[in-house]
């Protein structure tokens, strides 16, 4: 009788798999080594970059400040000619409309400087009073007028592109019944303006 021959089982393909399955994560470490030494290379670059504009960088801005004070500077000495012109001719004049009238062409050219830099006087007078734009230095009593008028101005204020960088200070309208404790009547011998001087003085020194 015949035995039957036994089905060898086949070869397992499952070395192959693993052989093809390594090849593919070999392949896929060297690209990720090749981008991360090219990541490196990259943060190298960047660090060092960064380390030059560390060190320009002062050196940058310290220049810029020089160049806009120059600039400042320029624009200021024409009016300061002037204005040493109309001194030294000041003995001549014929008459002191004369010597105003110098002044103030003076005057006009360092607010046209001023505009330039983009500065610009805040507007005070006859205006309503806002804390934003003015400092109420004294408040006086006029009944003809709006409540809150400003009716003098003591100090122009000035913005710079907009922004206030000295406020005027301004006396301002109040309507009450009884006259206020301003300075309506300023001590003998003594003006508003120096009395308001004087207050300024001791706000000052109470500050420091």
């Amino acid at each position: 009788m015949k035995q039957k021959k036994i089905n060898e089982p086949e070869e397992t393909k499952e070395p192959k798999a693993d052989t093809a399955e390594a090849e593919e994560l070999r392949g896929r470490i060297e690209q990720l080594q090749v981008e991360k030494d090219e990541m490196f290379a990259k943060l190298q670059r960047v660090s060092a970059d960064y380390a030059n504009f560390q060190k320009r960088a002062p050196k940058q801005i310290a220049d810029t400040i020089a160049y806009e004070k120059e600039k400042i500077i320029k624009t200021l000495l024409p009016a300061l000619d002037n204005f040493e012109h109309a001194l030294a001719n000041a003995p001549s004049a014929e008459t002191v409309d004369v010597l105003l009238k110098g002044v103030k062409i003076v005057y006009d050219q360092m607010l046209d400087v001023l505009k330039s830099h983009d500065i610009e006087q805040i507007e005070a007078l006859g205006e309503k009073f806002d804390p934003a734009l003015h400092q109420a230095m004294l408040q006086r009593c006029q009944p003809e007028k709006d409540e809150g008028i400003v009716l003098e101005e003591f100090q122009k204020g000035y913005k710079l592109n907009g922004r206030v960088i000295r406020p005027s200070r301004v006396v301002v309208n109040k309507l009450t019944a009884e006259e206020p404790m301003a300075a309506e009547k300023p001590e003998r011998g003594e003006s508003t303006q120096q009395q308001v001087r004087n207050e300024t003085e001791e706000t000052e020194e109470s500050e420091e």
